[in-house]
């Protein structure tokens, strides 16, 4: 059974920091990344990383977010920095067999979300 399990979430002031980690188990992904959905707007994307080190990054939180992986652990993190009101929102995991493909069905899958909410 595959799961993406995710830890990091939380309250914190504008202009501060918090990390989400994402732990595949399961499966192995090619692509793994990060969506996020805020109260009455649509899912997302936010970064996503190929197994490559390929990555991109809404230009929202381009120079603000960055994403990582460890291919050995089969992991996921997103560093984010300088944080703003507006980066309020439940942030899912997701991985695929590409970026595209990331949380699609078939073989797609989706972590549980985690809630970020940053104060002003």
């Amino acid at each position: 059974q595959v799961q993406l399990v995710e830890s990091g979430g939380g309250l914190v002031q504008a202009g501060g920091s918090l990390r989400l980690s994402c732990a595949a188990a399961g499966s192995i992904f090619n692509a793994m990344g990060w969506y996020r959905q805020a109260p009455g707007k649509q899912r997302e994307l936010v970064a996503a990383i190929t197994s490559g080190g390929r990555t991109n990054a809404a230009d929202s939180v381009k120079g603000r977010f960055t994403i990582s992986r460890d291919n050995d652990k089969n992991t996921v993190a997103l560093q984010m920095n300088s944080l703003k009101p507006e980066d309020t929102a439940v942030y899912y995991c997701a991985a695929g067999a590409t970026v595209q493909a990331m949380g699609a069905p078939p073989f797609g899958s989706w972590g549980q979300g985690t809630q970020v909410t940053v104060s002003s």
